[in-house]
């Protein structure tokens, strides 16, 4: 008797802890739209790959172009944090935080730090830091959307 109460709890919590593992992953692919930001007599516009998640970190290739100053202009390659407990926030409709890392084509180094707010369960609003230098840092305020890339509506 013991033994099928401790079969059956035990497969209760395999049971759990695959339905846990099911629910996030959703969250292994992420669309950021491109976004715009003003400098100094002219314009920087961010855009992104879609992030893929593996081990508890998005990767995706970013793109930064800069008008007037095309020579200015950037490719790299983004690693943002993103454990569980972050995204289980975000399941939950919480604002989060995030922070990362990028590196440039020409292998600058690039810290980015950010804020998620979910506006649904697969999607919200992103305000992204990106620290170019000590002196210099860009805000862009995107969106995001789990799931499989789409086509953006027209």
């Amino acid at each position: 008797m013991f033994r099928r109460v401790l079969c059956i709890l035990l497969g209760c919590l395999a049971l759990a802890a695959m339905a846990a593992d099911e629910s996030l992953s959703r969250f292994d692919r992420v669309v950021v739209d491109p976004a715009k930001t003003s400098i100094y007599i002219g314009s920087v516009t961010m855009s992104f790959s879609p992030a893929t998640r593996v081990a508890g970190v998005y990767a995706a290739d970013y793109t930064a172009k800069v008008f007037p100053y095309f020579f200015m202009s950037e490719t790299g390659k983004l690693f943002l944090d993103a454990p569980d407990e972050t995204l289980r926030k975000l399941a939950r409709g919480e604002v989060v935080d995030f922070s990362g890392h990028g590196v440039s084509s020409s292998g600058a180094e690039r810290r980015f730090e950010g804020r998620a707010t979910p506006t649904d369960a697969t999607s919200g609003k992103l305000k992204v830091h990106a620290f170019v230098s000590k002196r210099i840092d860009l805000i862009f305020n995107m969106t995001y959307r789990f799931g499989p890339a789409e086509p953006p509506a027209p």
